[in-house]
């Protein structure tokens, strides 16, 4: 009965002319899920819309297995037998590894975790997990809240104010607030503080109470103890491939003013063209074939999508490391460096001790950080990308261009941070809170924004806006003067107030 509903139920709710409509499900379901959706095509109808449509609907991972190795979408060399015949439905996601999930519970006569995290995903995507598990992405959540440097800066920004006696006082920032604006991104820690009740169509029932919750950030921290969030990048629960290819998922987070990757590559070439052309592109082959499934790259192509050529050569191998084909970090804290060794990138220590890749003065915690030899490794992968499409000479004459970048860009900020170690010396400010004072907060400016911007727009082949005038150069320049200015002015008012 319920497969009959359920047939009826998904073609009645896709649009007419669907491809889907036109055809029914090639994948038979198993009985449990065929029961989830019994209510939840009520319940919750965009969830089982969204499922619907996606390939997990279609293809059973028994089935899956048998294609040639390179137009695999699983890993995994052997499904478990029940998984094999059906295809991958409600039950099939939520009911995994329930002894590891603290947010398992019954539910209707089954045991049903409210979270699937990667570790569940790993049944059918072991390797894709393994990539993952070790990057900055899955490691986010700790080194943003492990870092007192970092919670500094957050505390700082998003601290309560309050004025008394004429003096700005600052609180701590509320677990709120660091989830609506950094957790958003990096991942909250989502834990079971009890079982609630809820209300639905049918009946009152009980589910886990969780914390920090809802939330998608790279690094979440599930209640099975496992990190990450799969649905950062494949959104339930159509869980698309052509979703997470497209650069408006990298958008959610990589944004300016402090990464501004998304709009630097709106207004470079590459992402003129795909602006232009995307809807002649086809975002779900696999493997996606340079000049013949796409034009120009997004994100995906450059940092972790399987890509060939016409031929069927492998061009760049899928990994869901994303720091895999890098090997300089642009991100400023305060200078650019070698990528890390780790993505668990609280152990760096600076040779000043504090948790920072590089000193003040720009000298690289080398022990933490990739080589030489692993850097010319990642590099020559990306360069097999751009090989795609363009030629030697362009391509050393880019990175040759990034590299004196890099430089310029560092050199001025090290010009900046001196100004700022001037302040702190002469007890102009107090540098116990390097964040919290106009002239500390204009300093972080110059290495997080305009440093950021500069890099960005150079790595990202030309966005030239971004290098100059919107928070570029011209932001670098005039920020540090107005810096320099107001040192002197308030080094004049601390000499005369000493006098």
């Amino acid at each position: 009965m319920y497969r009959n509903l359920l047939i009826v139920c998904l073609l009645g709710m896709l649009p007419a002319g669907s491809s889907l409509a036109a055809e029914p499900p090639t994948a038979p379901l198993s009985a449990e899920t065929e029961e989830c959706i019994g209510c939840h095509i009520s319940v919750t109808p965009g969830i089982v819309k969204d499922w619907s449509a996606s390939r997990h609907q279609r293809m059973t991972p028994g089935r899956a297995l048998q294609r040639p190795e390179i137009e695999r979408r699983i890993s995994v060399q052997q499904v478990p037998d029940k998984l094999s015949r059906v295809a991958v439905g409600c039950y099939e996601c939520h009911s995994q590894n329930p002894d590891r999930h603290a947010d398992n519970f019954e539910h209707m006569g089954y045991r049903i975790n409210v979270v699937v995290s990667p570790n569940d995903c790993a049944t059918c995507h072991p390797v894709e997990v393994k990539q993952y598990s070790g990057t900055k992405k899955a490691r986010a959540h700790g080194n943003l809240m492990d870092n007192p440097l970092y919670m500094t800066l957050a505390h700082s920004i998003l601290g309560s104010k309050s004025v008394e006696d004429g003096v700005i006082v600052s609180a701590d920032a509320s677990e709120n607030s660091l989830r609506e604006t950094c957790l958003g991104c990096h991942g909250t820690r989502v834990e079971v503080r009890g079982m609630k009740t809820i209300s639905t169509p049918f009946d009152d029932i009980q589910v886990p109470d969780l914390t920090n919750w809802p939330n998608q950030g790279v690094g979440r921290i599930n209640p099975d103890g496992s990190l990450g969030a799969c649905t950062s990048c494949h959104p339930r629960h159509e869980f698309s491939i052509e979703v997470a290819r497209k650069p408006y998922t990298c958008a959610q987070c990589h944004l300016e003013p402090d990464v501004p990757a998304w709009n630097v590559y709106k207004e470079s070439k590459h992402g003129n063209i795909y602006l232009s052309k995307w809807k002649e592109w086809d975002f779900t082959a696999v493997p996606w074939v340079m000049g013949e499934d796409f034009r120009a790259p997004t994100c995906a192509v450059c940092h972790n999508s399987l890509v060939t050529n016409p031929d069927g050569d492998v061009i760049a191998r899928r990994t869901h490391d994303f720091g895999a084909r890098l090997w300089v970090r642009l991100f400023s804290l305060v200078y650019s460096h070698p990528q890390p060794r780790d993505g668990d990138v609280t152990v760096i220590r600076n040779a000043d001790g504090l948790p920072l890749p590089t000193t003040f003065t720009g000298q690289p915690a080398t022990e933490y950080l990739i080589d030489g030899p692993v850097a010319e490794k990642r590099q020559a992968a990306m360069v097999a990308v751009c090989n795609g499409c363009h030629s030697t000479d362009w391509i050393n004459g880019h990175f040759d261009k990034l590299d004196r970048t890099i430089e310029e860009t560092d050199r001025m900020i090290l010009t900046t941070t001196r100004l700022m170690t001037e302040v702190w010396e002469r007890g102009i400010e107090d540098g116990t809170n390097p964040f919290d004072e106009t002239i500390e907060k204009m300093w972080l400016k110059q290495w997080l924004f305009y440093g950021n911007s500069i890099k960005y727009a150079s790595a990202m082949t030309g966005a030239p806006d971004y290098a100059a005038f919107k928070n570029g150069w011209w932001e670098m320049s005039r920020n540090l003067r107005e810096m320099a200015d107001m040192m002197d002015i308030k080094g004049k008012l601390k000499e005369e107030e000493a006098e």
